[in-house]
């Protein structure tokens, strides 16, 4: 056999290498022209992506800024309130005024919304007012100067917050300084942008044209439309003052109401209705409990207005008072109103004949079977009070029979209350807006409180503002019959009058023999103690 030389095998040995790594760098050029492909279409849409990323960043950076530390408490006139930023599609701003709603005015168009919180009044200022009419002239600049005040200071925070928020999620999502202080950068940039467009939309007659919402809705049949406030301001300015002056000079009142002094095992009532959505009630409540060291409080019903779900809030304070609630509905009242009120601590809702033992006195109560926050009076109305008072007195024949006799009944129209009498030494009553005090004709003594919140909205209705009323019952912790009571009147808005009346029943009063089973109170008789009247209204 020839041998073959040995650099043909070499080239041999080369071909055949080629031949079997072509298809690997077929693969290997195919998979690079590809990478590179894909690197290309990359870098393309790159721009586009970074851009809409960075924009996403620096809305939600902002927004959370806002949201963490971008508002202010400001003080505009006597009252204390918060301001805020809000990212917003339409701009404008809105007015919030718990818990009675909010109202919306078209001031401008941005993508941010100011909004206005009222939070309290403040006492300290709105005493200052009083003591110092002379101001109320200048009221109107002074809330102008304030509001102005309030806006600059919260156009700073929020640059701080919008520009700290962006670079700080800046930060977190890129990692790197010169991206987050471009997001902080295009945050101030939006903000500035925003400022300029609210700046030169600004509308000032937009306050002429407002939106309600919640109880506000009913503002302008209230307290009439914008244009009249508007052309009648000094008025309006007076009446703004009033309202000042009466709730600041109602808190003075109770706070030196004079204290009776009975007997320490005395268990003492303390009988409030008909508030209807008045927060100077509240206070005075809490100053009473205080005072007469009360141990138990019941609402005869129409705390509320309307009855609508944007006033529970209304109701929260409830818990803060130092006394068990013992409550029935008025018909101002709502179902949605007793449902809240049932999740309150501290608050027995008695409802249907339903009896409780609180304070040492057993109650028993019906919610009014009318629901009327417009003040109508449907057909049939005496007839289902009557009938509902007649289930009434039906639960209280059954506890006596079970052994857990009632002492005192509840309902909220004395025309239902009537339908209890012989069945329970005492019943509680209001709707009247008038206190009155009676025993009917089987032994059942009457009582009908005034309006504890001077008749709410309606205070200024009549010639003369309602007063506000509430009473003190005094019950012997043995018997667990009434003993005495007294009555408390305050002068209504406007007026700062204070009287104070003691009262016994006929069979207390010095000399009286009192009834040998102490059941079947008698007739009424009075006594009046000295009362404290407050400064007369300027």
């Amino acid at each position: 056999m020839a041998r073959v030389p040995a650099a043909a095998l070499h080239a041999l040995a080369e071909v055949m290498n080629s031949i079997r790594n072509a298809p690997r760098a077929l693969i290997h050029r195919h998979r690079t022209r590809r990478t590179s492909t894909t690197v290309e279409l990359a870098s393309r849409r790159r721009p586009w992506t970074r851009a809409v990323g960075l924009v996403a960043v620096v809305l939600l950076g902002a927004w959370l800024g806002l949201l963490i530390v971008g508002d202010v408490r400001v003080p505009v006139g006597p009252m204390n309130t918060t301001m805020t930023l809000r990212p917003s599609v339409s701009g404008g701003t809105k007015i919030n005024v718990s818990p009675l709603g909010a109202l919306q005015l078209d001031s401008h168009v941005a993508p941010v919304r100011l909004d206005v919180n009222v939070d309290q009044l403040d006492p300290d200022r709105a005493q200052a007012l009083v003591d110092h009419p002379e101001r109320l002239s200048g009221l109107q600049d002074e809330v102008a100067q304030d509001v102005e005040r309030g806006t600059l200071d919260l156009a700073v925070r929020s640059c701080v917050a919008v520009v700290t928020g962006a670079t700080a999620l800046g930060l977190a999502v890129y990692r790197r300084p010169r991206r987050a202080l471009a997001a902080g950068g295009l945050a101030l940039t939006l903000l500035v942008a925003s400022g300029g467009t609210a700046y030169a939309t600004w509308n000032p007659d937009s306050v002429l044209e407002p939106r309600f919402s919640g109880l506000l809705s009913s503002a302008p049949s209230l307290v009439g439309d914008a244009r009249s406030i508007v052309t009648e301001f000094d008025v309006y300015q007076k009446e703004l003052a009033r309202l000042v002056t009466n709730v600041t000079k109602l808190y003075d009142v109770t706070s030196t109401l004079p204290a009776y002094q009975p007997d320490p095992t005395t268990i003492r009532v303390l009988h409030v209705s008909d508030i209807h959505l008045n927060p100077a009630s509240w206070k005075i409540i809490a100053s009473l409990v205080e005072q007469y060291k009360v141990n138990v409080i019941v609402d005869s019903g129409d705390t509320m207005d309307h009855g609508t779900a944007a006033e529970n809030g209304f109701l929260d304070p409830i818990e803060d008072l130092d006394a068990p609630y013992v409550w029935v509905r008025g018909n101002h009242d709502s179902r949605v109103t007793q449902k809240y009120l049932e999740g309150l601590k501290n608050v027995h809702v008695l409802d249907d004949g339903r009896a409780r033992t609180v304070a040492g006195l057993r109650f028993a109560g019906i919610g009014d079977p009318q629901y009327t926050p417009d003040r109508s009076k449907p057909d049939g109305a005496e007839a289902s009070q009557e009938l509902a008072g007649a289930r009434l007195a039906s639960a209280l024949r059954d506890q006596r029979a079970a052994g857990t006799p009632v002492d005192v009944a509840i309902a909220h129209e004395p025309s239902a209350a009537r339908e209890v009498d012989g069945e329970v030494p005492l019943v509680l009553a209001g709707h009247l807006h008038r206190e009155d005090m009676e025993v009917m004709k089987y032994g059942t003594r009457l009582r009908t409180e005034g309006s504890t919140g001077g008749s709410g909205l309606r205070a200024v209705e009549g010639e003369y503002p309602d007063p506000i009323q509430a009473s003190i019952l005094y019950f012997d912790r043995d018997s667990r019959r009434l003993q005495a009571w007294d009555e408390i009147k305050l002068g209504g808005l406007g007026l700062t009058t204070a009287e104070v009346s003691r009262h016994l029943p006929k069979e207390n009063q010095p000399g009286a023999t009192p009834s040998p089973t102490g059941t079947g109170p008698s007739p009424t008789g009075r006594t009046r103690t000295p009362t404290t009247p407050s400064p007369a209204s300027p």
